[in-house]
C-alpha cells in the first residue's frame, strides 16, 4: 500500500466513523468510500510561485454567506496534459490555501471546486499535489459553509487527480 492509498483509506475511515465527519448519520449508513481519480504522478508538482507585489487582502465569499479574509500570496503556472494553466495561492492564519475549479466541474468533480493546501518547501518552491485535491465539506452536507473558488482559479483544463464528485 503506497502513501496515497493509505491516506485515502484513512480518510474513508474518518468519513464513515468519526463524529466530526461531514456526513450525516444517514449518509454514514450508506457510505462505501469516496471516489477518486487514479494516482497521477504528472500532477504532483514542485512549482515556483510568483509572489504578489503587495500583500493584498481579498474577501472570498462562502456558501454560508459570511466572506472569509485571505491574502493573495502569489500565482504559479503549470502544464496539464500539455495545456498551460495558472492558479493563485492564498494565505490566512491557517496557512496556504488553493481552491480551484477545473473543466470537469459538475460532471466528474464537485461543481464549486476542490481544495489543496500547498506545502512550502525548504528551497522556496511549493509542493502542489493534485492527487490530494479534496472536496470541501459543503459538497457532502449543505449545513457546512465553504469558501467559493474565486474566478481567477477557474481552469479550462481537466485536472484528473484527487477526489471526484461525491455520490450521494
Amino acid at each position: 500500500m503506497n502513501n496515497l492509498t493509505a491516506f485515502r483509506a484513512d480518510k474513508d475511515h474518518f468519513f464513515a466513523r468519526h463524529p466530526q465527519s461531514p456526513l450525516t448519520a444517514e449518509q454514514k449508513r450508506r457510505f462505501a468510500g469516496l471516489n477518486y481519480f487514479p494516482e497521477n504522478n504528472s500532477l504532483r508538482l514542485e512549482v515556483e510561485v510568483e509572489t504578489s507585489p503587495t500583500s493584498e487582502t481579498i474577501l472570498i465569499d462562502t456558501t454560508g454567506g459570511q466572506p472569509q479574509s485571505y491574502q493573495r500570496f502569489g500565482k504559479f503556472k503549470f502544464l496539464v496534459d500539455g495545456q498551460s494553466a495558472e492558479l493563485a495561492i492564498y494565505k490566512n492564519q491557517n496557512g496556504f490555501f488553493l481552491p480551484f475549479v477545473d473543466s470537469l466541474a459538475g460532471k466528474e468533480t464537485y461543481p464549486a471546486g476542490r481544495y489543496l493546501e500547498p506545502e512550502k518547501l525548504p528551497n522556496g518552491k511549493f509542493l502542489v499535489d493534485f492527487n490530494l485535491a479534496y472536496n470541501p465539506y459543503c459538497a457532502y452536507n449543505e449545513q457546512w459553509s465553504c469558501p467559493i473558488t474565486p474566478a481567477e482559479n477557474r481552469l479550462k483544463v481537466a485536472v484528473r487527480a484527487g477526489e471526484k464528485i461525491f455520490d450521494h
